[in-house]
Formats: C-alpha cells, sequence, structure tokens
C-alpha cells in the first residue's frame, strides 16, 4: 500500500502541473463513474488546492467540489506529459497545459462536495498527518494512550486514527530506528521513545517526498535473514496483532 510519503509526493507532482486552472480535458474510464458525469460537473472549475493527509490524497476544486482518493493496495497516480503514457486501466485522466494525472486502480476514488469532504468520518476521524507541517505531538499521544494499552506498539503505529500516513514499512524502520521492540505493549513504551520512532518518520518521509523513494531506509523492512545492519543479529519476521501485519525487527538490539 502507497503510504504517506508516496501521497504527499504524487499530491506535490499533482500540484505543480495541475493546479491554479482548470483542467482542459476530464475523463472517467471506469464503468462505476460512467454515469456520474464528473467531466461536466467539473467543467470549468479551477483545480485550487491539492491536498495530502496521511494515505488521503484530496483535489480541491473551486465552487465546493472536491476529489477524494483513497489508493489502499492496488492503485497508483502518474502525473506525466500530455499523451506521453497509456491510460489503459485508468480510472481517472485530469489534463491541461501540456500535463496530465492519471490514476490507477485504488477502490476509493469519489467526487464529493467540500461539505461531506469536512465531515465524512473516515477523514474526520484520521489522526494527525506524521509529516504535517504542525505535527500535533499531544494530539498524537493522547491518541495513542487512549488505544488497547496491550495493543504491540508496531501495531499501534498502523492506527490512522491515531498516526496518519505511516504503513507496514515505515513502521518497521522508525521502531528499527528507535531501538523500539514492535512487540512491546502501548503502556510499556515512554513518550520520549515512541517520539524518537515519530521523529524519525517525520525526518526520512519527508526526505522521500523530496528525493524519492529510492532514498528509502531499508534497515529491517522485507531483510529477514539477513544481518542486523546495527547490530550483526538475524533479522525476524511475523505476523502481528489482529491484522496479522509482516512486521520485521531485530530481536537483538529493539528492546
Amino acid at each position: 500500500m502507497p503510504e504517506g510519503d508516496a501521497i504527499h509526493r504524487a499530491a506535490g507532482r499533482i500540484r505543480a502541473a495541475l493546479a491554479g486552472r482548470a483542467p482542459e480535458r476530464i475523463s472517467t474510464p471506469q464503468p462505476r463513474h460512467r454515469f456520474e458525469r464528473w467531466p461536466e460537473k467539473l467543467a470549468g472549475r479551477t483545480l485550487e488546492a491539492v491536498d495530502a493527509h496521511g494515505k488521503h490524497l484530496l483535489l480541491r476544486f473551486e465552487r465546493g467540489l472536491t476529489i477524494h482518493s483513497h489508493l489502499r493496495m492496488s492503485g497508483s497516480w502518474s502525473v506525466r506529459p500530455e499523451g506521453e503514457g497509456s491510460v489503459r486501466g485508468a480510472w481517472l485522466v485530469l489534463a491541461g497545459g501540456g500535463s496530465e494525472a492519471v490514476q490507477y486502480g485504488g477502490p476509493v476514488l469519489e467526487l464529493m462536495s467540500d461539505a461531506r469532504a469536512r465531515t465524512d468520518p473516515r477523514l474526520a476521524a484520521l489522526g494527525p498527518d506524521v509529516i504535517g507541517e504542525s505535527f500535533d505531538e499531544r494530539l498524537f499521544l493522547r491518541r495513542l494512550r487512549e488505544d488497547d494499552p496491550t495493543r504491540p506498539i508496531g501495531d499501534a503505529l498502523l492506527d490512522q486514527r491515531t498516526v496518519a500516513g505511516i504503513g507496514n514499512m515505515w513502521k518497521a524502520e522508525c521502531c528499527w530506528a528507535a531501538e523500539l521492540d514492535p512487540w512491546r505493549p502501548t503502556a510499556d513504551v515512554g513518550d520520549e521513545q515512541v517520539l524518537a520512532a515519530i521523529a524519525f518518520a517525520r525526518e526520512e518521509m519527508t526526505r522521500s517526498v523530496r528525493d524519492g523513494r529510492h532514498n528509502r531506509p531499508h534497515a529491517t523492512y522485507r531483510q529477514a535473514g539477513r544481518p542486523c545492519p546495527r547490530c550483526g543479529a538475524t533479522i525476524r519476521q511475523r505476523g502481528q496483532w489482529e491484522h496479522n501485519r509482516v512486521t520485521f525487527w531485530c530481536p537483538s538490539c529493539q528492546v
């Protein structure tokens, strides 16, 4: 699943290509949107802002309409010169000024009013964006402490209601960086250590947005069976908590 840095990177590319202009061409090739008349509803409306919050992308048009996208496991965004790539399999195409933004897949793609975007429970319940400009540590800690105290901290960091944008890859890497055992019950993790993990995620995810995904750290994620780059012990993996999300960690130095 694309994590928060990938969504912020897509938002930045769409913003640079299309924000401040009304798209000259809008199409919704996916059958589920065929009769919803998005091209007619959005015709002539300027794309005023492109915002990311965690794993959610919001394209805000003038006069109160917003496209909401969540890619889940299968979706992606492509921003490129108009006509350069295939739109086969596309769900949404927005083109203008020689550029086009294309969404492929992603089960959540909907056009909604701004009022609904403000009150939709999926969006209203989100915790602070881990790489938002004004990350609210107090809100994050309050929501973390309101969670099940027996829940492993690694799994708790995946809860988008607590902190938005961290997925399985960044969970593994920020726990490793903070020498934090992802299996430790949340109640047994002090504020200082969990904030150290969040600080690492904020710094490295921001770097990924700026420089691209090739600069992501790879200390533990998908490194099971290889030596830990810090202590040399063998990295392990195991499914965790209710959703059995695979967790990667070093059993020696993450204690």
